[in-house]
């Protein structure tokens, strides 16, 4: 079962990491869009069992994503099942409402644009996105896929990686908790 080790941290407005990403050899991949939309259970909250029910479009392709609960208290790891679903328009919108009639509701849509970059960090492929989040701000997430086994070994590494990109304090909260946390405010 893999597991997804992701840490996040904040981007100061105007920011630039590219430089340091390409040095470290990593590869830009073209930047996209995304639309998640959210969803609750409607017999247990998500945010007291710190899952999550995600429907993407990133554009144009869909995936359906459920997030376990975060397994430490310093990254985000925790277990992840994806798949895609390579439906149109009219077919997420059918989906939504299949949720809906099952007793889902959507709590909010969380849109990014995001520039992902792929590199060899400490011989582990690592993803490292740039998100300008809209209502919430900008953010670099570093993240690798590791297995049980391999678990303490990619937080380790994520954090050593961190500090080789001078990135400060961590940000354990999602895109959806941090949008919601400042509509509340």
């Amino acid at each position: 079962m893999p597991y997804e080790v992701e840490m996040k941290f904040p981007l100061p407005t105007g920011s630039d990491l590219t430089s340091i990403l390409h040095e470290l050899g990593a590869i830009a991949s073209k930047p996209k869009g995304q639309r998640d939309r959210y969803f609750n259970h409607p017999t247990r909250d998500f945010v007291q069992t710190d899952e999550a029910l995600r429907l993407r479009d990133e554009d144009g392709t869909v995936h359906l994503t459920y997030k376990g609960p975060k397994l430490d208290t310093t990254t985000k790891t925790r277990e992840e099942i994806e798949i895609p679903l390579g439906l149109g328009e009219g077919d997420v919108v059918s989906l939504v409402r299949i949720l809906q009639k099952l007793g889902f509701r959507e709590v909010a849509v969380v849109s990014k644009r995001r520039q992902e970059f792929l590199a060899s960090w400490e011989q582990v492929q690592t993803t490292l996105s740039i998100d300008d989040v809209d209502g919430v701000g900008r953010f670099i997430e570093i993240e690798q896929v590791a297995s049980p086994a391999t678990l303490d070994r990619a937080r380790e590494s994520l954090a050593r990686l961190a500090t080789h990109l001078g990135l400060g304090p961590g940000e354990r909260r999602s895109y959806l908790e941090l949008l919601l946390d400042g509509r509340e405010r």
